[in-house]
């Protein structure tokens, strides 16, 4: 499925059928067939209506992107993009290509995608939409596979040959050749490119070949295919990946067949449904945040304080008890322990923050929620002064690089920080304020 028409836009971004829409800044005009599939998926099963809100407009009928980034196919060959709402606050391409690389770095952190290169350097060069990024990272994953060699496999097979090879088949001889006996019913093995991952590689290449708009990814997908041309498709992905044989040797299969799991089994963590199973390639932006400064921080906290540990999830306080059991479970993103005790309580906010407006524009229920952390998660010993820090992280951005201290008014003395987190393809790093308590 080939593009016809491409659509950039960021997070809570809208499109419309709307002939208005292209007067308006913030609205992208898809065609009518488009713009029905994609309301069609809004209005129906509840994984979908994830993705998209109907919502009204200076009196235009619009649908929001939510909080995921990627892309989007139509059955018309319309694809949106949508990408990180951090590349907001620069210029328009500035912008694209720094939201971009970001999602990119972050995704690393992600189950499933941790062979992600962030070659942001070439992706800005190349202004290469997400999904051609994704598709060129495949295909030279597999280049590199060639030039190293494809791994070949005995296989088995039996044939009615004019002479003998292998072994006999007696059973099939007397029941086939009873009358030519001049032919010969043979098992034998033959050292073929025919392995389960090879036919893995071959079935993923047909795919994106279909897929990529690039000169440049078209040719080496065309000259990729005819190398695995005598390697028969996998008809079962499932069967064949619990077939594939890891170890020595097969250590430059890794990158490829990772790429395949994700090719083959529908691109992305969330797809859309519905009748026309229009391809999609789409990320929840709070859940890759989170992970990707999870990871961040385990690393940080692993050279600077082994001491320390980091929980993520973490679980077992309520806010409130009914009938002897807790209601309402209070489940922090990050939780740093020592020795069993609870040092810090960390939870990630994807949201956009400008630390010039009053009160950082920060969410009254988002202090709640951390109040309540504090409360339950951060119990002060009597022979401590104060209490632990609560700290919220956001992500950096132009009007947000120092973290802001808000003290709660509370007898235990527990500190609330909001810090920014710098998202960078060399290195990242959390901007803590250096008075917090590990």
């Amino acid at each position: 499925m080939k593009a016809k028409k491409e659509i950039t836009l960021f997070e809570f971004g809208f499109v419309a059928k709307d002939d208005r829409a292209e007067a308006h800044s913030r609205v992208q005009k898809v065609s009518a067939s488009s713009y029905d599939y994609l309301k069609r998926m809004c209005l129906g099963d509840e994984s979908d209506r994830k993705l998209l809100k109907l919502r009204s407009l200076d009196g235009m009928e619009v649908l929001q992107v939510q909080n995921y980034a990627g892309v989007i196919f139509t059955p018309d060959k319309t694809q949106i993009e949508v990408l990180p709402k951090i590349g907001k606050s620069t210029n328009e391409e500035e912008g694209e290509d720094q939201a971009r690389a970001s999602l990119l770095t972050m995704l690393r952190a992600l189950k499933g995608f941790s062979h992600i290169q962030t070659a942001s350097a070439n992706i800005t060069h190349q202004k290469m939409p997400l999904l051609e990024v994704f598709i060129g990272q495949f295909l030279h994953s597999v280049n590199t596979l060639v030039k190293r060699g494809l791994r070949s496999d005995y296989v088995r097979r039996e044939d009615n040959l004019a002479y003998l090879k292998g072994k006999l088949n007696v059973g099939k001889q007397l029941r086939h050749n009873f009358i030519n006996k001049h032919k010969f019913y043979c098992e034998y093995d033959e050292f073929l490119l025919d392995r389960p991952a090879n036919r893995l590689i071959h079935s993923a290449l047909l795919n994106v070949k279909s897929l990529a708009r690039s000169a440049a990814n078209q040719k080496l997908a065309q000259e990729l295919a005819f190398v695995f041309h005598e390697v028969p498709k996998s008809h079962d992905h499932k069967s064949d990946f619990s077939k594939v044989k890891s170890g020595r040797g097969m250590n430059h299969y890794d990158v490829p067949l990772q790429w395949c799991q994700l090719i083959l089994n529908g691109y992305s963590p969330q797809t859309m449904k519905g009748e026309h199973h229009a391809i999609s390639l789409l990320f929840p932006m709070e859940k890759v945040f989170e992970d990707y400064v999870a990871k961040i921080i385990k690393a940080e906290l692993a050279q600077s304080h082994p001491t320390l540990q980091l929980e993520t999830q973490a679980t077992g306080e309520h806010l409130a008890r009914y009938q002897q059991k807790g209601k309402f479970s209070l489940r922090p993103d990050l939780l740093i322990k020592h020795d069993k005790r609870n040092v810090a309580v960390l939870d990630t906010k994807w949201k956009l923050l400008d630390s010039k407006i009053s009160n950082a524009n920060l969410s009254q229920s988002d202090v709640y929620q951390m109040f309540a952390y504090a409360k339950k998660y951060l119990k002060r010993n009597a022979d401590e002064q104060h209490g632990n820090d609560v700290v919220l992280i956001y992500p950096m951005q132009a009007n947000f690089t120092q973290a802001l201290p808000i003290f709660f008014d509370l007898d235990d003395g527990h500190k609330l920080w909001i810090t920014p987190f710098e998202i960078n393809s060399d290195k990242s790093k959390w901007h803590k304020p250096e008075t917090l308590a590990f």
